[in-house]
């Protein structure tokens, strides 16, 4: 992760399938064994199921059913009396054969169940395609489908054998189908509309408006995305059992793993990209680039084709969203999602019984008269912008160009598929440039390029490739293309003949010995279709022998087989990490009211308030405020503010509340409660090494463009030195993100810190968020914790919040229990001993195990030796609000729902919910967690103080600690 460099992708070529079975099989062992669940079962979510669903809608009894309602639900629609003898008819869907492939030889060893949208549901004797076209021609609309036509479709599902199948039945019957109902319009508004006319060009490097044929918006169909990717979580959440593994495949669904995790916390999930990512430059275009990432950062495990498309990937998320990665992943509020790549292959086995079928050979040898004596290049493709036919036949065209001699003795067959957004434009280009080579170098009795604008037969098409004396695949920018894999395999039995590859594709560092070309480069192409159509019989062999390895033996059953090892991989991993629990509100404020004296222990950034882009701005809220003065007031408690930041900032917005202890830069200053004088910790320590590291940070910021500050700690040089940093907030907010360049040279210098330095000198390097600091072992948050403790060794009660990495250090230094032990002794801390000297005796702590709660700030799956957790800075403040206020709850707000009316003095405002009526009674401010309200109609806004004006939509209610938004139907 750390370099440029391509790592090597063929290791595990002599690697066999019942190898990786086997190495999945000790893997749920060992889980099992460390008492992970694990149901055995694997749930593959795609776009859609790999069947066309016909309703024979002559057969349908009774009146039409009405139509559901428009939404992008699974739900159930209405019924309709006599449906359940509608005929449903079941075939195999054309198109992803690798993948369903893949998917399909995993029922060897697990349960399998298939999650996608149904596809339009046609009527006997509709067009092949007439499934994936935006046209209500052939089609049932969906509405009209009652529910017990779709509880008789799921019926006929569980039962469903493709005909001519190549996969055993017994891989069928272990695999269940499970349909997405969705609605028409909301269904192609995704497909057609957000997937086919954003995502996919972006991801092919191309932007939305270059492939457009009209005004282009990128986020007019964004609701209808955002509708489906809900619709399949609600979906999967209904058949999900603890244990479940799941695999999301492609860019349909990029939201869907956020949404999963969000329902199901503890899921075992994995995102598959099928397609290229692109450079973050790139992505960074897109307006909804935050949602999509955050949705994808809800998996597991995010696997590519690349390594490049990795890299793009971490890139992406680093300068676009300012996330963290590490060599575990990307790290997310203290989730982290782990980053590899595995290429697809084929089925390698199906394709070589394919190429034996009796009716191929005919249609070879066909072929070989028409085009005696001539070399024959064959090219198939779907007729795309990105597919790179254009630059192909300018490449042909080249060729005969520079080497005339292949005029009358080379053919090129271009065969291009109709694809799902046929370009008639495109279609024109290709036309006039294959008439231009022909009319140019043809003459009556030869014609360099022939091109078929059609769809081949199977027996057609590989009696093309294996006739070939030559492949040219030279997409602008793909995925996966099937087509050079096929290749090989058909080529075994015949000329084993070369393919001539783009270095575009994403399994092109799998296909070394093919002749790798910029399809770009006219002229590159031609020299290596000129030097494939030479090469020598040996070298062919050669060259073919490694290919066929390759293609045989990363096939797209150990394709799949790896995936599920990663995951599993990844499950160990998370299941080490325990689930933090919710901190308990009643024991808290059990303890709390018990507790003669009590310790407060907070972090500032990330705690007490939000994280922000620019660090001046993260100024204390009123509610924020308000806690602290009254938790300060009571003379049973001790308050302290542990920051990384200065002291400057910290008396500037919170220096007024003088019964509040203040510690600055990570425990290098204290200002005790009461004073106002700032004690420097580090002044009895050896910072000679300060050079050093100076001379480092300012090497990579010379060579590696990082932004350096000197800090982030500051040491006074002399005693009236003040002793407050002068680095920039905002240098430090863009030292990490400032793109791949700056955080590949931040992991560098950590390196090189950590491997050549740290261990001879007393200092620890500590990868925040957003920068890299060095600083003195003795100085941390955790020291100033125990120095508090020590000089309070009475406290009863200890409350104690942070939300990143240098809190760890205050959640370990309240790890004073070891198993069964309720009474501690505590010796004097460093950070005591280094101001008042040595010679302190050890204390008897008052605290007992059950009254210190460490809490962080983040996901209940974040790594912490916290003991509990809240999800946001709000709740920590609104649970201290809890403790001081009298009447807790009750005091908070007198707004409360009674029935469908909101009371607000004198005024009764009846209403009622998208989401139905609410129930009696219910705190306003409780409504996203306990009212049964989805949580997209709750929104937090800024605090106002009474009820404000509102339009047809929008009312906004007072709430003293928080104020919500609700999405309004009728307001009377």
């Amino acid at each position: 992760m750390d370099s440029f460099s391509e790592p090597y992708t063929r290791e595990g070529d002599d690697i066999s399938i019942s190898r990786f079975q086997d190495k999945i099989r000790q893997l749920e062992e060992e889980h099992r064994k460390n008492g992970i669940p694990l149901s055995g079962r694997i749930i593959h979510v795609v776009h859609s199921l790999p069947i066309t669903v016909t309703l024979d809608t002559a057969k349908r009894a009774g009146p039409p059913t009405p139509p559901a309602e428009e939404s992008g639900t699974s739900g159930p629609a209405a019924s309709s009396d006599g449906a359940a003898s509608a005929k449903w008819d079941l075939t195999a869907r054309y198109g992803h054969a690798a993948m369903i492939s893949g998917i399909m030889s995993l029922g060897a060893t697990h349960e399998q169940c298939i999650v996608g949208w149904t596809g339009d549901i046609l009527v006997p004797g509709a067009g092949a395609n007439a499934s994936t076209t935006n046209t209500s021609v052939d089609k049932v609309p969906s509405a009209s489908v009652g529910a017990e036509e779709r509880k008789a479709l799921e019926e006929e599902l569980r039962g469903f054998q493709p005909k001519d199948s190549d996969i055993d039945d017994e891989l069928h019957r272990k695999t269940a189908y499970v349909p997405v109902w969705l609605d028409d319009k909301i269904a192609h508004g995704h497909y057609d509309g957000y997937c086919k006319q954003t995502l996919w060009p972006m991801f092919h490097y191309l932007l939305w408006q270059d492939v457009a044929t009209e005004y282009a918006s990128a986020d007019q169909h964004y609701p209808h995305y955002e509708a489906v990717n809900a619709a399949f979580a609600r979906r999967i959440v209904e058949i999900y059992k603890p244990g479940d593994l799941i695999w999301v495949h492609d860019y349909h669904l990029l939201l869907l793993p956020r949404l999963v995790r969000d329902s199901i916390p503890d899921v075992v999930l994995g995102l598959f990209m099928h397609t290229p990512f692109p450079t973050s430059e790139l992505f960074r275009c897109l307006p909804r680039r935050k949602e999509v990432l955050d949705g994808m950062l809800g998996a597991n495990l995010v696997c590519f084709q690349t390594y490049s498309y990795v890299r793009h990937f971490i890139s992406t998320c680093i300068r676009v969203c300012g996330y963290e990665a590490n060599s575990r992943g990307i790290d997310v509020d203290g989730h982290v999602t782990a980053v590899m790549h595995c290429p697809v292959g084929i089925d390698a086995d199906r394709v070589a019984r394919d190429v034996q079928r009796p009716g191929i050979q005919p249609k070879l040898e066909a072929l070989m008269n028409l085009y005696e004596g001539k070399k024959i290049i064959v090219g198939r493709d779907k007729l795309d912008v990105v597919k790179g036919v254009v630059q192909k036949l300018r490449a042909f065209e080249k060729l005969l160009q520079d080497y005339p001699e292949w005029v009358g003795n080379v053919v090129m067959i271009q065969v291009t598929s109709p694809s799902l957004t046929d370009s008639p434009k495109l279609e024109r280009v290709v036309s006039e440039l294959v008439a231009h080579i022909n009319g140019e170098y043809g003459s009556l009795d030869f014609i360099p390029v022939h091109h078929y604008h059609q769809a081949l037969k199977k027996d057609e098409f590989y009696a093309l490739l294996s006739v070939a004396d030559l492949a040219v695949i030279t997409p602008l920018r793909d995925g996966m293309n099937t087509t050079s894999m096929e290749f090989v395999i058909a080529q075994e039995k015949t000329n084993k003949s070369p393919s001539v590859l783009s270095e575009f594709m994403g399994i092109s560092k799998n296909m070394e010995e093919a002749l790798l070309v910029n399809p770009w480069d006219l002229g590159g192409v031609a020299a290596a279709i000129n030097q494939g159509l030479l090469m020598s019989p040996a070298e062919k062999a050669s060259r073919h022998e490694k290919l066929y390895k390759v293609v045989t033996t990363h096939t797209s059953h150990s394709w799949a087989a790896v995936l599920v090892k990663m995951l599993l991989e990844q499950m160990g991993i998370q299941g080490m990490a325990r689930q933090t629990p919710y901190i308990p509100k009643d024991q808290l404020e059990g303890l709390y009211r018990n507790a003669k004296k009590r310790l407060f222990l907070f972090d500032y950034d990330g705690t007490l308030a939000p994280i922000v882009k620019v660090p001046s701005m993260a100024t204390p809220s009123e509610a924020t405020l308000e806690a602290l003065e009254r938790l300060s007031a009571d003379p049973k408690n001790v308050v302290y503010i542990i920051s990384g930041r200065d002291g400057e900032f910290l008396e500037q917005h919170l220096g007024h509340l003088e019964n509040v202890g203040f510690s600055a830069e990570h425990g290098g200053f204290v200002r005790e409660r009461g004073s106002k004088e700032w004690t420097n910790f580090t002044k009895a320590l050896d910072m000679s090494w300060m050079s050093e590291v100076e001379e480092i940070f300012r090497y990579y910021t010379e060579v590696r463009a990082v932004i350096f500050w000197p800090g982030p700690s500051r040491v006074p040089s002399a005693p009236e030195d003040d002793g407050k940093p002068y680095r920039s907030e905002e240098e430090l907010d863009y030292m990490a993100l400032s793109g791949c360049r700056s955080g590949m040279g931040c992991r560098q210098c950590q390196d090189l810190l950590e491997n050549n330095l740290a261990h001879k000198r007393p200092i620890e390097v500590l990868v925040g968020k957003k920068n890299l600091e060095v600083r003195p072992i003795a100085v941390n948050k955790g020291e100033i914790v125990k120095r508090i403790l020590y000089q309070n060794p009475d406290a009863e009660f200890i409350f104690c919040a942070g939300d990143d990495k240098t809190d760890e250090d205050m959640f370990r230094a309240l790890l004073l229990f070891a198993p069964g032990q309720t009474q501690v002794k505590m010796d004097a801390p460093l950070a005591v001993t280094l101001i008042d000297g040595e010679g302190k005796p050890p204390v008897d702590l008052a605290i007992k195990p059950e009254a210190v709660f460490t809490t962080a700030v983040g996901h209940s799956s974040k790594r912490t030796l916290a003991s509990w957790h809240v999800t946001a800075p709000q709740e920590v403040v609104d649970h201290m609000l809890d403790l001081v206020r009298p009447g807790g709850d009750a005091e908070k707000s007198n707004l409360v729902w009674m029935g469908a009316e909101r009371e607000l003095g004198e005024r009764q405002v009846p209403m009622s919910l998208e989401q139905g009526q609410m129930p009696v009674p219910v705190q306003v401010r409780e409504l996203g967690a306990d009212a049964g309200v989805d949580a997209k109609e709750v929104k937090p806004l800024a605090p106002i103080s009474s009820l404000t004006a509102y339009d047809s939509n929008l009312i906004q209610l007072a709430v003293p600690c928080a104020v919500l938004a609700l999405r309004i139907v009728d307001v009377l």
